[in-house]
Parts: structure tokens; sequence; C-alpha cells
């Protein structure tokens, strides 16, 4: 369903997706990966209604990641907002989080100048400082990562491994549990996993669970959100942080 402006749209099925995106395999296009109930994406939504009149020829496709899962898990879309951009099927690059001046920067590069696809494993992060410290002495060993987690696993009794955090979450799951938590007036620290890399693919390995929220409670994982449920409907939760 198209928008006032004519080359914004709003995905209501993953065929009609399909279609917009087929249609011409030379014309860039911005997916907006988007949640109504994630803050950064109210302003971020703004910033791409504003890019979509500025570069009429761009095609911009607002996608409701959990509404249209098939299409956020094609992407791999973890957490939101996220912003694909793409020339017909070929991957230029992937923006996460409120990033406006990257998102702004990259559309304008794209939309008026020669187009060289990005790898698919680009990083939105910036290239490292230049260091006369060998690489070898930067490097966190196996050993002082794990000692690292279970330090972050012990900073107080419940501990939520997340995306985001309370106040900003960004993914469902994290919404969810971190509700869940505050309904029941459980006192929680939180960490935000996508800022770590390490910390992220570490815990998935000690803690043989290979998802997130992961909830911590006296240095022990609990589960994620459905574990989470079962404790509180059943009243093992309370009787865990006791």
């Amino acid at each position: 369903m198209a928008s006032q402006i004519t080359n914004l749209y709003e995905i209501e099925s993953t065929s009609g997706f399909q279609e917009l995106l087929s249609a011409d395999l030379q014309r860039i296009s911005l997916l907006n990966f988007w949640a109504p109930w994630a803050e950064p994406c109210k302003q971020m939504n703004e910033v791409v209604k504003e890019l979509a009149k500025k570069y009429p020829k761009l095609l911009v496709l607002n996608i409701e990641a959990e509404t249209h899962s098939e299409i956020a898990e094609s992407f791999d879309v973890e957490a939101v907002p996220l912003f694909v951009v793409l020339q017909g099927h070929t991957l230029l690059e992937r923006i996460s989080g409120a990033d406006a001046p990257k998102l702004t920067q990259a559309i304008a590069t794209y939309t008026t100048g020669p187009v060289v696809p990005k790898p698919q494993s680009t990083t939105t992060q910036s290239p490292a400082p230049a260091s006369d410290v060998p690489e070898t002495e930067k490097t966190e060993t196996p050993e002082e990562l794990e000692q690292r987690m279970r330090a972050l696993m012990n900073q107080s009794k419940v501990v939520l491994f997340m995306k985001g955090s309370p106040d900003a979450p960004r993914c469902g799951f994290s919404r969810k549990i971190t509700a869940l938590l505050k309904e029941n007036s459980v006192d929680f620290t939180h960490f935000d996993i996508l800022t770590d890399e390490a910390v992220r693919q570490g815990l998935k390995k000690l803690n043989d669970w290979p998802t997130f929220p992961q909830l911590i409670v006296k240095g022990e994982l609990v589960g994620g959100l459905d574990i989470v449920q079962e404790m509180v409907d059943n009243g093992e939760l309370k009787e865990a942080i006791a």
C-alpha cells in the first residue's frame, strides 16, 4: 500500500514486498525494519519519510519486523531499527540503530553517485585506530572472556542479557521479558549484548543457550522469555530470587 508519498510503501504482505522490490532491479531501495513499541523507530520513521521526499527515485519500504517475520528473518533482522540499502536484490549497506546521519549519508551516496556494492559481511563499526600495541596484546583470550562474562553474570542477584535496554528494548522478546520482570517487581540489572559481540557469542556457548534474552539468577542461567513466563505463572521465579 502506498502512502501519500508515491515512492514510500507500508508493506502489508510478503508477495507485495517481493513484487515492489523486483519491479526495477536497477533502482535503489531502502528497507526500514521497525516496530511500533520501539521509541527510536518513531524518530527514524520520520527521517525515512523525509528521505523519501528528498529522493523521489528511491524506493522506500517500511516493514514492521514482527508482523512480517518471514521478511525480517530473510534479512537477519535481530533488532530494530535496522536499515537495508539495496540495488535490486544486491546488498549495498546495512545500518543498525537510530543513526540518522549515517543513513542520510548512505542514501545520498547511493542515489547520486556510481553504486559500488559492499560485501555482505560488512560491519557498521569504524575502523580501529592505528596503534603501536601488537595485536596479540589487545586480543582477549577465551579464559579472560569467560572470566569477564562470569563477572557480568554475577554483578547482581538478577541480570538480564538483552537486546537494547529496559527503557529502549530492540527486540520484541527483550521488551516482553523486561515488562514481565517489572510487573512482578523484580529488581534486575541488564547488559546490552548488541554492544559487545564477544559477550554475545560467548554467552551462547557458556550457557549452552543460543538465543537472547537470557535471564541469570545468582550467577546461573534461568532461561529465556518462555521459561521465565512459566516460572512467573507457577511461582518458581519468586522462589528462585528469594
